[in-house]
């Protein structure tokens, strides 16, 4: 009889104290509980490392190898365990060149859809092409210049992984003496040998002949015969190759030199009445098939396949930016960030503030500049003509500007281009080989859409190819929503395949505004039916775990945690695995409480496959609809660890347990009882960044508000990539890139912008709390006014395990060390020589109350502020981690082990240890991710201590505890991606609770007992 229940006895790992539990199998069980309780000890660090270890031990000692040995948790026994896939709150993806549809695999359909019934069309003339016969090939080789070199090549391997002993040995074995081989001509006499894992391209030598310069039969003939061969060689496609081209072109190391090249090789080679040779690609070769050609333009083209439509392949990707979309430029709103400052006044930061420097050079330059173009120095930026600004930036062209010169009693002038300041820094930037002064040029540049493809990522031929109208590239522009609409419409209507894919109806009116496009055709339609399913299918997924609003081609490392996390879950349904142990951590994260039911649904589905879905959770709703639900406590840290209560969610509200207190309303958050009048406004307007659509907002000062809406809807827009960047750049003097926006007004009652978002406060086990509060600078004070450690002379520095003297230099203070895996992820594993403690011996000999400096790093927060409690600054810092809820992590903790919300907080108690001045707007993106109830109350009472101080708190945040305490909500909507970007309500909570249209006040409603 197969066992029911996952049987868990004496686990350890972390703080938990020893636990004995039993969850059910093939069911959802909800784990939760204060932060830092132990519930991702037990879910993450005990249940999928021993279910993950498990599978490897399963493996051969060969794919060991490469996966490296896990160490086993802190467990007795574990029984009924499943293999086990961990869907965390990670960004999808840090490669640049992964987006949505190649995360889905949505992408990868779409490249056979393309490369199987997509209409190629001429990237010149934009006429569909068709096929070329072997005559009308020849009498494109006949066309070519009298004199010219050129060799039949018959085209076998592209671009592909091999050693192809095979082909070589059939074309000894057909009577060819020659092959091209990555554009080196070898003989097949030789014994040619290739690297296997890289990618060669191999081409047949068939003839070698030259234009004739009068009518030659016999070389009629040959050609005649030689084309066939080729063709005959290498299914349908042959390669004219001009070595005379290919030669030259090749000494010409940039692309401006190779296009100078090219020019001067087609002008030799062609008589004066003819400009060009028509399908001259970079390599000397004229490409010609039997299937696809434009006779017009003489451009031939390869023969449709999947590579075709991949940026991340060389027959694909965009030959201008190896397939990224984008090039680092020049940004010219990095170059002038506060366009109401004049040049004299510092408008452009490359410069500085040009009043300093009258009399250099550069000055003398710009007041040449300015006398002839005729404009004043002391003008603001925004006032300058667009023709100066451009000048200033992107330099004069081939007009040459008069300067003046004169040393003592000599005076002269000349006239120069003005090279432009754009220029100037990509020149610097490109010629230097220093690399901090490449980063500091590099802060005036960003990733800006490449001229040749226009961000589309491939090459003009792949752009040309045509299904339904459409490219593929405007395919992966579309939302979810739009692209199933899009497949839907493909073969049938949007209702019918809802209802076939079995996706919930409220789907339809986001699907309902997207165009029709032109209908498969019976031939397609059973071509691409079952790649059409497979798209449909993935999208749907999608849909249903609130995600209709992303594009295909959102950049992955751009997602949040939360779109990731459930973008992997949408794969896994998709997957349909069974008997699989699947561990989440707060799917619910960034999600609206509208999309909440349909990411339970998703939850409930993959339980329903045969799984058993354990999820880390504080969302009401999901705790709610558990079959099982654990509770985890009292406390955080030393104080929890311990199993409170479990059963169904039924029994937990009943239990006198924290989270059953919250569930029951026994416990609740209260509404203040009125809310707090504005000091003072300012007013952002004309915000079209994005989804926006020209919005004004208007934000009261000495308030909390709350920015709120459902996923998608311009929230990030408006106030993380336009608002924020802009008071920055006005207040603090940062150069960041800002959405675009008309005015920002009301600035002169703030003095700073605080961005408290959730990046890792570092990226390496050197980071971590202490050092990021800057309390472990004052730690190392104490340790050396220890009399152990003035008899040794040891000074501060001594404690530092940043630098030698102290540190342990096994591991260079990291207490870990790093193992390269090659191909793989490197990995840190724990230093052999301190054992993790990071300093080495004689240092560890000093003690402070009986403790080493490892031991005061290795202390939780909770524990610190009472080994320090007779050191008031010391004191005060930690209590500021303390009052936001981080008890429980230890003053030493790797950066890296912090959650994207713990982070966050840490960030928060640096501000709040600060000397307040009451006139400081903070920005918090979804201050609550991973915060119990309990939690939420504690970081209110943070929030609100901040704004009774005269600060500006503005949250961007989908808990309704928080939107329901704010002072002013400004909600956006009515939905995400295109059908979102509007103001649907501002005001009191009470105010929008309501509006008639708004999905947050539908919610708001019976929480305030509102209408």
């Amino acid at each position: 009889m197969a066992q029911d229940k996952i049987v868990i006895k004496g686990a350890r790992e972390h703080n938990l104290k020893n636990i004995d539990i039993e969850l059910p199998r093939d069911q959802l069980v909800v784990l939760t509980g204060v932060s830092g309780s132990g519930k991702s000890s037990l879910a993450f660090d005990t249940l999928y490392a021993e279910g993950q270890r498990r599978y490897v031990e399963s493996l051969s000692s060969y794919a060991r190898q490469f996966l490296g040995q896990l160490e086993k948790p802190k467990v007795d026994f574990i029984g009924g365990l499943s293999p086990a896939i961990a869907i965390e709150q990670k960004s999808a993806s840090k490669n640049p060149r992964s987006t949505v549809g190649t995360v889905t695999e949505v992408y990868d359909y779409l490249r056979v859809l393309f490369a199987r019934i997509g209409v190629p069309h001429c990237h010149n003339c934009g006429k569909p092409i068709g096929s070329q016969t072997a005559e009308q090939m020849v009498n494109r080789v006949n066309e070519l210049p009298k004199g010219t070199r050129f060799m039949i090549l018959a085209p076998m391997v592209a671009a592909r992984k091999g050693e192809y002993k095979d082909i070589f040995d059939d074309a000894r074995a057909q009577g060819f003496s020659r092959v091209r081989v990555d554009g080196e001509i070898r003989d097949l006499q030789d014994d040619i040998k290739l690297n296997k894992k890289v990618k060669h391209t191999i081409d047949i030598v068939v003839d070698r002949l030259v234009v004739p310069t009068e009518d030659d039969e016999t070389f009629s003939s040959r050609l005649n015969d030689s084309v066939e061969t080729a063709l005959r060689t290498a299914n349908g496609t042959i390669i004219i190759a001009l070595p005379e081209f290919a030669q030259q072109t090749e000494k010409s190391k940039t692309k401006k030199a190779k296009a100078k090249a090219v020019a001067e090789v087609e002008e030799e080679l062609l008589p004066e009445e003819e400009t060009s040779i028509t399908g001259l690609n970079a390599a000397g070769d004229i490409v010609m098939s039997e299937d696809y050609a434009c006779v017009d333009c003489g451009i031939s083209f390869l023969e449709l396949n999947p590579q075709m439509f991949s940026f991340n392949a060389p027959q694909g990707a965009c030959p201008s930016c190896a397939g990224l979309g984008t090039r680092l430029e020049v940004d010219p709103e990095l170059l002038v960030p506060n366009s109401n400052l004049s040049l004299h006044d510092g408008a452009v930061t490359y410069w500085g503030e040009l009043r300093k420097k009258v009399g250099s050079w550069g000055y003398r330059a710009l007041q040449a500049i300015a006398a002839h173009y005729k404009f004043d120095l002391d003008t603001p930026w925004k006032d300058l003509s667009p023709r100066v600004r451009e000048v200033l930036t992107q330099g004069s062209g081939s007009e040459k500007v008069k300067h003046v010169w004169s040393e003592g009693q000599s005076k002269g002038e000349y006239y120069r281009r003005w090279e432009g300041l754009g220029a100037e820094i990509m020149r610097r930037f490109q010629q230097t080989g220093v690399e901090n002064m490449r980063e500091h040029y590099q802060q005036w540049m960003s990733d800006q859409p490449c001229h040749a493809c226009h961000g589309a990522k491939l090459r003009p031929e792949s752009l040309a190819v045509t299904v339904g109208d459409e490219n593929i590239q405007q395919i992966c522009a579309k939302t979810v929503a739009q692209g199933y609409a899009w497949a839907c419409g493909l073969t049938g209507s949007d209702a019918h395949w809802v209802s076939r894919d079995g996706l919930d109806t409220t789907v339809l009116p986001l699907l309902a505004s997207a165009p029709t496009p032109t209908k498969l055709d019976g031939r397609q339609l059973e071509i691409a039916g079952e790649v059409l399913k497979e798209i449909r299918e993935r999208l749907g997924f999608l849909l249903n775990v609130g995600l209709h609003y992303l594009t295909l081609d959102r950049s992955a490392p751009s997602l949040s945690g939360g779109e990731a996390q459930r973008i992997r879950l949408a794969s896994q349904i998709g997957a349909g695995l069974m008997g699989v142990m699947y561990i989440l951590d707060e799917p619910s994260i960034g999600l609206h409480q509208r999309d909440n039911r349909k990411l339970i649904d998703t939850l409930t589905k993959l339980r329903d496959l045969g799984n058993t879905v354990i999820v880390v959770e504080h969302d009401e709703d999901t705790m709610k609809a558990a079959d099982w639900l654990v509770d985890f406590g009292p406390g955080a840290g030393v104080n929890g660890g311990k199993v409170v209560a479990e059963g169904k969610p039924e029994y937990i509200s009943s239990n006198g347990s924290l989270t059953g207190s919250y569930l029951s309303g026994r416990l609740k958050i209260e509404v203040p009882p009125t809310r707090r009048p504005a000091k003072g406004h300012i007013s952002l307007r004309g915000a079209t960044h994005n989804n926006l659509n020209n919005l004004d907002i208007t934000i009261p000062l000495g308030t909390l508000i709350a920015v709120t809406g459902v996923s998608g809807s311009g929230k990030s827009s408006l106030i993380t990539e336009t608002l924020y960047p802009a008071l920055a750049n006005l207040l603090n003097r940062a150069q960041l890139r800002v959405g675009k926006y008309d005015t920002l007004e009301g600035l002169e009652q703030l003095d700073k912008v605080i961005d408290i978002d959730q990046q890792p406060i570092g990226r390496t086990p050197r980071s971590n709390p202490a050092t990021y509060v800057k309390l472990f600078d004052q730690i190392r004070e104490v340790f050396s006014n220890t009399p152990d450690a003035k008899l040794r002379g040891y000074e501060p520095g001594r404690f530092s395990f940043n630098v030698k003297g102290g540190r342990c230099e096994a591991c260079q203070g990291n207490g870990e060390q790093k193992i390269e895996m090659h191909f793989l992820a490197d990995v840190w594993v724990r230093c052999d020589e301190c054992k993790g403690k990071r300093y080495n011996r004689e240092t560890l000999q000093v003690r402070y109350k009986g403790k080493t400096i490892s031991d005061v790093l290795d202390m939780d927060v909770h524990t610190a502020l009472e080994f320090f409690e007779n050191h008031p600054k010391l004191k005060r810092v930690l209590q500021t981690l303390h009052d936001v809820g981080l008890d429980y992590i230890k003053l030493g903790q790797s950066a890296t082990t912090l959650s994207g919300g713990e982070a966050q907080r840490v960030k928060l108690a640096k501000e709040l240890a600060r000397v307040a001045t009451g006139r400081t707007i903070y920005i918090l993106d979804e201050p609550t991710t991973g915060l119990h109830f309990a939690d939420v109350q504690n970081l209110l009472r943070v929030i609100q201590r901040l704004v009774n101080a005269g600060n500006t708190v503005l949250v961007i945040e989908h808990s309704l505890d928080v939107i329901k305490t704010a002072d002013w909500i400004i909600d956006l909507g009515p939905e995400g991606g295109t059908g979102g970007g509007y103001i649907i309500a501002q005001g009191t909570p009470e105010e929008v609770a309501q509006h008639p249209t708004s999905h947050t006040a539908v919610f708001l409603r019976d929480l305030l007992n509102v209408g």
